[in-house]
């Protein structure tokens, strides 16, 4: 008998732990609740090469193209960043990248 109690509190336990853990996203509140953290995440991630936060233009640059990011941009939408591989399958970088990324979110842009 205690270790049939033992069992059923343990797993209470474990599914309250588990309801805990449920995303902000999936209460009743989640659009309000999901634009704070987007915006907070941005603000951790403006940090410069050298370890110290962004400021001014380069922060404010940094803050906008994070956050169309986030909201799903022409980029992220279109999945040109996923096909920016060379012959070798290697990701693209620099120049190759970015022109790439332009004939590729064109071309997304007039299909639809």
């Amino acid at each position: 008998m205690s270790k049939l109690l033992a069992c059923a509190f343990g797993s209470l336990f474990a599914v309250s732990v588990a309801f805990a853990q449920t995303p902000a996203a999936q209460t009743k509140s989640a659009p309000a609740a999901a634009a704070k953290p987007a915006a907070s995440d941005c603000a951790s991630q403006a940090v410069g090469k050298d370890g110290k936060p962004l400021a001014g233009a380069a922060k404010a640059s940094f803050m906008k193209k994070c956050e169309a990011d986030a909201k799903g941009g022409a980029a992220a939408g279109s999945g040109c960043a996923e096909k920016a591989i060379d012959k070798n399958g290697k990701p693209l970088a620099g120049a190759a990248k970015a022109s790439f990324m332009k004939k590729c979110e064109a071309d997304a842009k007039g299909g639809k």
